[in-house]
């Protein structure tokens, strides 16, 4: 007979975690060839665009002799995407990540298996011909449609497939990024809506085993390299970087309502959605016109801001054209990923703060990183992500304290004046509503003796009447009894001792309420707990 110390434990968890971590393996590595896959589709997309020749080298459109023809280029890219959209799958629209919490929210983590193939597709095809994108939100998605085709033919709970789909969505971006701990930590702060041993454990086999094999297929290393800085652990590092948080903050809730303000604007146009890529691709060619930098991915740029000193036509060009240019082609419904540009202009602001600061090379570097990261906290809403991904892409180790409070200011800013992240937003116009707040259900931390109505303990007992069909025992929590209840269809339980196997009390739902209150009241009664524990010292005296 267990005692009541052994009755409960502190994770939940099984065998069946062996099963979905060996599916997970084989996801990460198929992600990551994913990953690879969809780099090259960009780079051959680029060059056929812009170069006319058939080449899988990563190019630049800024260096095309195009000329003015190249106003024509993310027309023509738009177009296929739309019509790829119309007549293939509407789910290619948009930044990826939405779509793969839609999926696993309303869908049963299923994901149609055309995703996995359009959505590539799609995304080398937009970003190839011009549009400011990341290749990201388009890889997340990819892999995730992977983890969800794979989960389908398995016998899987639906949280079971949700981890596996989640499994190659992490996959994805740490096969791109070289960020296996940033992937893990998105995929708890943005996808999972748990941190569970059941769930993590398989993503972060998923995350890593990519983050592996990318050095073979891509390169070793961080992804963007940054000067030397000093020591930055001052108070004044900590104030620049507060107010350099919280500024980029209200640029990130900015861009965020300048993005969707574009998509209202779109939604307005009296044409079938199929055609608004490709009036956003016209945006994009005439903003490419006068800033062909502000084309394609723009790693390139975002490299040339973590080194140091550049140039400030880069960065007013990035603050300005590629802001609107990104925000109306995204706004117009392409295919393509929010991060790496938000990572570019969060630079921007970094860079430009460091420059009016008559900051040295490296430390304009140092500002760079600080806006990066910021950025990525304050528009998607992932603090702790961003301070990894920030470090992980860069290994700068040296800025993790200032680039913690950088993060932290702009995630406080954003969260006080967004109602919704960038992300979560799009959701919420299709109807939905989704908390980012996690936290303990109140019921599991209430245990069942301590709510139930008790009996006197000769009135009844399994072992001389007919032993209930369902119960509870004492010792197990208040959302253990809430469960089985919701099951079973009932609205009380007989309670049980655990070691005495007699019925010792009855919890009803109305108990349960009891547990709930008690959450409320710790969010809302206020007590100056000095003052009232003195009076009651007083009293006792």
């Amino acid at each position: 007979m267990d005692s009541e110390s052994s009755a409960l434990r502190d994770f939940t968890v099984d065998s069946r975690v062996w099963l979905l971590s060996g599916v997970a393996l084989i996801i990460g590595i198929g992600a990551t060839f994913l990953a690879v896959l969809l780099l090259r589709l960009i780079a051959l997309s680029t060059n056929l665009f812009y170069y006319h020749r058939f080449s899988l080298a990563f190019v630049s459109p800024a260096g095309s002799s195009l000329g003015h023809w190249m106003v024509m280029i993310p027309v023509m890219g738009g177009l296929i995407v739309g019509l790829m959209a119309r007549f293939g799958s509407d789910k290619i629209r948009g930044h990826g990540i939405p779509e793969a919490i839609e999926a696993i929210l309303l869908h049963r983590a299923r994901i149609d298996p055309k995703i996995a193939i359009l959505k590539p597709i799609s995304a080398a095809i937009a970003i190839g011909s011009g549009g400011p994108f990341g290749a990201e939100g388009p890889i997340i998605m990819t892999g995730g449609a992977l983890g969800s085709l794979i989960a389908q033919w398995i016998h899987l709970t639906d949280v079971e497939r949700t981890t596996l789909l989640v499994a190659g969505a992490a996959a994805g971006m740490s096969a791109t990024f070289a960020t296996p701990v940033a992937a893990i930590l998105l995929a708890v702060e943005l996808l999972l809506f748990e941190l569970r041993p059941r769930s993590l454990v398989p993503v972060a086999i998923a995350s890593a085993t990519a983050a592996i094999l990318r050095g073979y297929l891509l390169a070793p290393g961080p992804l963007f390299r940054m000067p030397g800085i000093g020591d930055v652990d001052r108070i004044s590092f900590a104030i620049g970087s507060l107010l350099l948080g919280a500024v980029v903050g209200l640029i990130a809730a900015g861009m965020s309502r300048m993005m969707y303000a574009f998509e209202d604007f779109f939604e307005s146009l009296p044409v079938h959605w199929m055609w608004w890529p490709a009036l956003g691709g016209i945006g994009v060619g005439v903003g490419g016109l006068f800033f062909p930098r502000g084309l394609g991915v723009g790693y390139d740029n975002i490299a040339e801001l973590l080194h140091g000193n550049a140039p400030m036509a880069l960065i007013l060009g990035i603050l300005v054209a590629k802001s609107l240019m990104w925000a109306f082609s995204l706004g117009s419904g392409t295919s393509g990923g929010v991060l790496a540009p938000l990572l570019m202009i969060g630079g921007a602001v970094g860079a430009l703060a460091g420059r009016l600061g008559h900051s040295p090379p490296e430390m304009q570097a140092f500002w760079a990183l600080i806006g990066m990261g910021a950025m990525l906290a304050g528009s998607l809403g992932v603090p702790l992500t961003a301070i990894l991904f920030s470090l992980e892409v860069t290994h700068c180790l040296p800025a993790l304290v200032p680039l913690t409070l950088g993060c932290i200011a702009s995630y406080l800013l954003t969260a006080l004046l967004m109602p919704r992240s960038i992300l979560t937003e799009k959701l919420s116009r299709r109807g939905y509503h989704l908390t980012r707040e996690y936290g303990v259900d109140p019921l599991e931390i209430v245990i069942v003796r301590d709510l139930m109505t008790p009996i006197p303990p000769d009135v009844n007992s399994v072992e001389k009447t007919v032993a209930p069909e369902f119960f509870i025992y004492a010792d197990c929590t208040c959302r253990s009894a809430a469960e089985l209840m919701a099951t079973v269809g009932i609205a009380s339980l007989p309670v049980v001792d655990r070691t005495t196997q007699r019925i010792n009390g009855t919890i009803t739902l109305q108990d349960l309420m009891k547990g709930r209150s008690r959450a409320v009241v710790r969010e809302n009664e206020r007590l100056r707990l000095v003052s009232h524990l003195n009076h009651a010292h007083r009293e006792h005296n």
